[in-house]
């Protein structure tokens, strides 16, 4: 087998500082990261010759064209190809790019959804270079080379249509007000506060053999029907569990492509479901993390096409096992590299650490609402709440003794010392803080782990780009307010404690640390007043509120107009992906299940003749399944008349209102009947692959 020099193969389709530092002029590259870093305006004949060095790197890659890579409103990514070939005067080619080029782009923008910001005949959209986000080359499984160069998405007004703008304004917004927080807190040596995310990656792989058998699974990403199979998920002997030669190939191939594009791959695992795995990155800047996430899913399924499987990356691909999630690891760090979550070794680490804490709880409880919008979708709506994720309630996670801390801090009450490991604050009044002295709370939707939050409600199949601008933009929102007090304060320890005092009795609700499955939580987070959005219709409303409204725009971060889009573009795409499950249950149902139940009734029937009187079973049999059909069959057309009825509603939200309440409990029933059908129909009758081929035929 070859060996792998990993430190070598490691970020060489990135267009990195190294690579700049070797191919720029020393005062080009000095421009650039004044640009990178403090945001100065890029001069143009510093783009040309960086647009150029990146052309000439790009072709010894073997590329031949770039493309302004971008992430629109649809969730997943787009690109335009274009060639570096440019005629010349006497017939032939030069091959060229310029700063121009390489900064602003203008794709045919007609067909992306803008939710009402502009109509279809506007045309005109803007790229613009990210160049926070490093360039890289992409290839693909022929050899072909492109580069891509990460952009940000807007309207010929400016408008953000895409999922990249709001982020970059909320890390801009966060960092602003917690620089504000540390000077007050006399620390003059950050120059900037970055978000940083570590983003988890669960998903699934299938026989592709099997895939092409399942129109349900190729349409919508999941499977409409099926029957359990015999062994689930009940013996837990898949998570952790030794990888199958097969899949262990394929992850190699998999981190060897991501670490080419720079990506830190660094845990893989067999997940509790049967045939789920995932892979978990090293933290990275928030922007750079969310354009690596979508390449890790665009990777992933292309990667698991060499090996003649497909990566199904939807939240609830199978009934009654485990769906899949992805684990948002949310942090703030300086420049310095202080990570500003970290509960720290010294007084002023200790102090620093409670003020960002109590800007987090003050944070989620005031717009639970709004972080769980972000996570709305169909697909989400199958698993949140199931025993495998959070359910639709935001709490807070932060461990018993770390609670208690701030709790008797905000009762004025004094810390008594367990037998742990304590961090000193240095103010008498203040208590020591423990350290890594919790367990984790897997059951928990935002759980601080040591020295960053986890948001477990993010979709598998999701953009984290909408989670963390809102995690970005609300955070920035308390800590504008922390820092207003301490700025104002002539006493910041004692400041502090009043900080914490009224965080706590304000907001303190939002803290939960037991069972979030359990249902006495869901009736004690009613009575606790905390919002409860069951599913994306409810959910979504939460960003067409004033509060909404306030919160985005004094941050510049999103407008009115930019927050009411998306809220249309996310029930548009609600009720488009009901639509499809629906017309593909029909089709199924009507071209591939009734006319092999009909044909084994027929077969039924033959035999009864040949068994004479002893044709009981038979006759049972041809009963039960032929009640069944005809119960299917009024369901299909029950579902077929009520989706013509959706279809005619002009409504974003009414036509997502009638999905959801009349389309999806039609969907299920027909799949009750089917899947209790499959149970008696014999295999080889039965037209399409099982749960039990499907989970375990890698």
């Amino acid at each position: 087998m070859e060996n792998i020099e990993i430190p070598e193969l490691f970020g060489t389709n990135v267009f990195n500082e190294k690579i700049m530092k070797e191919r720029l002029p020393k005062e080009t590259y000095k421009a650039l990261k004044q640009t990178m870093e403090k945001g100065a305006p890029l001069k143009p004949e510093v783009a040309d010759v960086v647009a150029n060095a990146m052309k000439d790197w790009a072709i010894e890659k073997g590329a031949t064209h770039y493309t302004h890579w971008f992430q629109p409103l649809t969730g997943s990514t787009a690109e335009k190809h274009d060639s570096f070939i440019s005629p010349t005067d006497n017939g032939e080619i030069i091959m060229e790019f310029s700063g121009r080029q390489l900064s602003q782009g203008e794709p045919d923008a007609s067909s992306f959804p803008s939710g009402g910001i502009r109509a279809t005949f506007e045309a005109r959209g803007y790229t613009a270079w990210d160049c926070t986000s490093p360039a890289f080359i992409k290839e693909d499984s022929a050899g072909n080379a492109t580069l891509c160069i990460p952009t940000a998405f807007c309207s010929y007004n400016g408008q953000a249509l895409d999922k990249k703008t709001p982020l970059l304004r909320s890390m801009k917004a966060v960092s602003q007000q917690a620089l504000r927080v540390l000077f007050a807190l006399g620390d003059t040596t950050a120059a900037r506060v970055i978000s940083t995310v570590g983003p988890e990656q669960e998903y699934f792989l299938v026989d592709k053999e099997l895939y092409l058998k399942r129109l349900d699974i190729i349409v919508s990403g999941r499977s409409l029907f099926g029957a359990p199979a015999p062994k689930g998920q009940e013996l837990e002997d898949q998570y952790f569990g030794a990888l199958k030669d097969k899949v262990s190939i394929f992850m190699k191939d998999l981190d060897i492509e991501l670490w080419k594009m720079g990506i830190l791959s660094k845990t893989k695992h067999n997940e509790v479901a049967p045939s789920q795995f995932e892979m978990a990155p090293v933290f990275s800047t928030t922007n750079i993390a969310t354009d690596q996430n979508q390449l890790v899913m665009e990777t992933m399924q292309k990667v698991a096409l060499r090996h003649n499987m497909i990566c199904l990356l939807h939240e609830k691909p199978y009934a009654g096992i485990n769906g899949s999630g992805k684990h948002n690891n949310w942090s703030l760090s300086t420049n310095t590299g202080n990570n500003l979550l970290e509960p720290g070794s010294t007084p002023h680490e200790n102090a620093q650490f409670l003020v960002f804490l109590s800007a987090l709880i003050m944070a989620v409880d005031k717009h639970a609402d709004i972080m769980r919008a972000t996570c709305a979708s169909s697909g989400n709506d199958h698993r949140l709440g199931a025993n495998e994720a959070p359910p639709a309630i935001i709490s807070i996670f932060l461990g018993d003794e770390l609670a208690g801390i701030l709790n008797n801090i905000a009762q004025g009450e004094k810390n008594v010392k367990a037998e742990k490991v304590y961090l000193r604050i240095g103010v008498d009044t203040l208590p020591e803080l423990p350290k890594d002295n919790t367990d984790r709370n897997r059951t928990s939707p935002f759980a601080f782990t040591g020295n960053k939050f986890e948001f477990r409600m993010v979709g598998s199949s999701q953009s984290i780009s909408g989670p963390n601008v809102a995690l970005n933009t609300i955070v920035a929102e308390s800590l504008d307010e922390l820092a207003s007090r301490l700025e104002n304060s002539s006493d910041i320890n004692t400041e502090i404690q009043k900080i914490v005092k009224d965080v706590i009795k304000k907001h303190g609700r939002v803290i939960f640390n037991g069972n979030n499955y359990s249902e006495e939580w869901a009736k004690e987070a009613k009575k606790r007043g905390l919002p409860n959005s069951k599913n994306t219709v409810d959910a979504l409303k939460a960003f067409i509120t004033p509060k909404a409204y306030e919160l985005f725009s004094k941050f510049n971060v999103l407008t009115r107009e930019e927050l009411h889009s998306r809220y249309e573009i996310y029930l548009e795409q609600y009720s488009k992906h009901i639509n499809i499950e629906a017309l593909a249950s029909l089709q199924m149902v009507k071209r591939q299940f009734m006319p092999a139940i009909m044909r084994y009734i027929t077969e039924l029937g033959n035999s009864i003749n040949a068994a004479g009187k002893h044709s009981t079973v038979q006759k049972e049999l041809i009963e039960r399944i032929s009640g069944l059909l005809q119960s299917v069959n009024k369901k299909v057309k029950n579902l077929e008349n009520e989706n013509l009825k959706a279809k005619t509603l002009t409504s974003a939200e009414k036509q997502a209102v009638c999905y959801r309440d009349n389309i999806v409990p039609l969907i299920y029933s027909l799949r009750v009947d089917i899947d209790e059908l499959e149970t008696i129909i014999p295999s080889d009758v039965w037209p399409v692959p099982t749960y039990s081929e499907l989970l375990f035929k890698l």
